[in-house]
């Protein structure tokens, strides 16, 4: 076990394809862990191993590494960084102690840059920026500086400065050092002097720092105030206090694609990444107190659980994050989220794919088991004898919805089953049956998300699906009371049939399916039969006069009729009172009606009209709207049938920045010229199934 003191949990995080990947694969290579340097272009990396990774060439779930350097111990945490992935994004960022937030050279603060650090400052994280590709054309260290502290603010720091840029890309300034480190080909740079036309540019930054570390602590500023220069020693300190307090951002500059600048990287990492033990968790006891769990190996055992992935052969693959005692192969454990205990076999370190064997995983460290039977992601693990529950992680809910049916027929049950698998892996990632359509609903984050799960459960599972829009749950009901009467009559060579009903049909409370109710004078219809015209209406409820859909929101009396003393019979009634309703219905002013949903969307102010257009266009009624820091939060009332797409349509008014909820609220009639359409495809899909 490595002591806690010397790890580091690190997660790379950025916008989409900033190269975190590429980033993680030189720092393996750089510290030994590997003895060439993957590629994700050309599908060699170490961290991209999954087939679907390796086809679309971009990260697709959160991959481990350990490595090595000046004796500590880096645990790599590499994210997706596509939104459709967010889940995996804030899983990583749960178990680490910090993050390095990539930034293209070229492309600058883009959105995703935002999101993270929007995510990393919710859980008080601190940040290490770099600055990757600055040997692209037109990259600009400078430009992406003056990005980062205008949308960063304060605090913004450089610790290294580029040595040349685009093609004429060199090596970098350690600034703290006051040396220049260039690259002539090889993973390794040599020491040189500073260029001589840096000198201002070098001492301007470097006074920045040492402003930035003197600030870290009293000592410090008052020796700096008192005019004495810092010894790169007390640099180092005051950085790392005010990188602990979020209070600095240090920034570097390099390209990872040839491992220029990364080796400076990870010495900052290991100067002023918190260690495990300076960062301790808190949990909750059974009784509900708060305690500390500290980073100590003879500490009780609590570990939360950050990932979980699914395999048809290896079974399931738990990853968990230790934060006090320690875990042994061939062991037992509690599972404190569901009053379990799990066995535990082999333990592992994970590189990428790769699995290590080890007898045990300490305080501070991540490890790996397989076949857990019970556990799932944010699950908490711990010592029996002392439970606690570590809080767990915050999924973002899906909103992007698809209905699934299999391409061969038989394979519902092989589908349902599979599904369930994969949401068990994936949080973000939703499965139900919808009772009122009948169709099968798969939920994401958004189309590539659901594509990469469709995938899955083709390469994992050996199951084809067909996809096609959620059919929405549309309801009927009547707007006008009328009295109906059917009689049935059949009669045949033996005993016959004889049901004969009167029913007010009238519209009911609109909280409510069905109501009903009897108005029965001198035993028109016997008692025993009364139950079997109630089970009448309720079935002619399941299929309303105008397009099929379901029939709520009505009230039935059953005040008259007339039977036979032999030819009477419940089957009869039942069919006499569902023939009494759908006549009835028809002559009721059958209405459409949809389901409305309550939307709330958080936007930047910038991009607030757009939204609140397009809310009206897809029929919206705005409620009313609030401020949330820099963000709106839009209150609208929302058709269901406008909302399907609406996680595609949000993000690309308000470029990846907006997010929304929605939950149903009730039902209300559909406009006239829709209903039409409705009805008359209802009508064309009903003929269609005949032939």
């Amino acid at each position: 076990m490595t002591k806690p003191e010397l790890i580091r949990n690190l997660a790379l995080v950025s916008h989409g394809g900033a190269g975190k990947t590429t980033l993680a694969e030189a720092m393996l290579y750089l510290a030994g862990a590997v003895d060439r340097l993957g590629r994700v272009d050309e599908g060699s990396a170490t961290m991209d191993y999954d087939p679907e990774e390796v086809r679309r060439k971009v990260s697709i779930s959160t991959s481990i590494a350990p490595i090595r350097w000046s004796d500590h111990k880096v645990n790599l945490i590499d994210t997706p960084g596509y939104f459709d992935f967010v889940g995996e994004v804030k899983a990583g960022m749960r178990v680490a102690e910090a993050v390095c937030v990539l930034v293209d050279a070229v492309a600058g603060v883009e959105v995703g840059t935002e999101l993270v650090w929007g995510y990393a400052g919710e859980r008080d994280l601190p940040c290490l920026v770099f600055v990757n590709k600055m040997d692209r054309e037109n990259a600009s260290f400078r430009r992406t500086l003056d990005g980062l502290v205008q949308n960063m603010g304060r605090g913004i720091v450089p610790l290294t400065i580029p040595i040349g840029a685009e093609a004429g890309l060199r090596g970098v300034v350690d600034l703290v050092a006051r040396r220049a480190l260039v690259w002539d080909g090889g993973a390794q740079p040599r020491e040189a002097e500073i260029p001589g036309e840096m000198g201002d540019e070098v001492e301007a930054y470097r006074a920045q720092l040492v402003e930035a570390a003197a600030e870290g602590s009293d000592e410090l500023l008052m020796k700096y105030l008192e005019g004495e220069e810092l010894t790169p020693d007390e640099i180092w300190q005051g950085l790392a206090a005010g990188v602990r307090q979020r209070k600095v951002f240090p920034v570097l500059a390099g390209s990872a694609l040839r491992t220029l600048g990364v080796g400076p990287l990870l010495d900052a990492v290991v100067k002023l990444v918190p260690s495990p033990v300076e960062a301790p968790a808190r949990a909750e006891t059974a009784a509900g107190e708060s305690v500390e769990c500290r980073a100590d190996p003879d500490a009780p055992f609590a570990a939360l659980v950050f990932k979980t992935t699914a395999d048809p052969y290896v079974g399931r693959m738990t990853l968990f994050r230790v934060y006090s005692g320690k875990i042994h192969s061939d062991s037992q454990v509690f599972n404190a989220t569901r009053a379990r205990t799990e066995r535990v076999g082999q333990l592992f370190f994970l590189k990428g794919k790769h699995q290590e064997p080890t007898e045990a995983v300490g305080p501070g460290d991540i490890g790996t088991v397989a076949k857990l039977q019970e556990t799932a992601t944010g699950d908490t693990l711990c010592d029996q004898a002392q439970p606690v529950r570590l809080p767990g992680i915050a999924f973002p809910s899906p909103v992007y919805a698809v209905a699934v049916s299999p391409k061969a027929r038989g394979d519902e049950e092989k589908i349902s089953a599979s599904l369930a698998r994969l949401a068990e892996e994936d949080p973000t990632f939703r499965v139900e049956k919808s009772t009122a359509t009948g169709q099968m609903l798969i939920y994401g984050m958004g189309e590539l998300h659901l594509d990469v799960i469709v995938e899955r459960l083709r390469r994992k599972f050996g199951v084809e699906v067909n996809l096609e829009p959620p059919r929405v749950p549309y309801r009927e009901t009547i707007r006008q009371a009328v009295k109906s009467e059917y009689k049935h009559k059949k009669q045949t060579g033996g005993r016959g049939q004889y049901g004969h009903v009167f029913l007010e049909i009238e519209p009911g409370d609109p909280e409510k399916e069905f109501e009903f109710g009897e108005r029965i004078f001198g035993g028109a219809v016997p008692k025993q039969y009364i139950p079997a015209v109630e089970k009448g209406v309720r079935e002619a409820l399941q299929e309303g006069v105008l397009a099929g859909y379901p029939v709520t929101a009505v009230k039935v009396t059953l005040y008259d009729g007339s039977y036979h003393t032999v030819d009477s019979s419940e089957l009869a009634f039942k069919i006499a009172a569902s023939m009494a309703f759908k006549k009835g219905m028809a002559e009721a002013k059958p209405v459409l009606l949809e389901p409305i949903y309550r939307v709330e969307v958080m936007v930047p102010e910038a991009f607030m009209g757009d939204v609140m257009g397009d809310l009206n266009k897809k029929r919206g009624r705005i409620l009313g709207m609030e401020p949330h820091g820099s963000f709106q939060v839009i209150r609208a009332m929302v058709p269901l049938a406008e909302m399907f797409r609406y996680a595609i349509d949000l993000r690309s008014i308000t470029q990846g920045r907006g997010t929304f909820t929605m939950e149903f609220d009730h039902y209300e009639e559909v406009p006239a010229h829709l209903a039409q359409e409705i009805i008359a495809q209802a009508k064309a899909a009903r003929e269609a199934a005949e032939k």
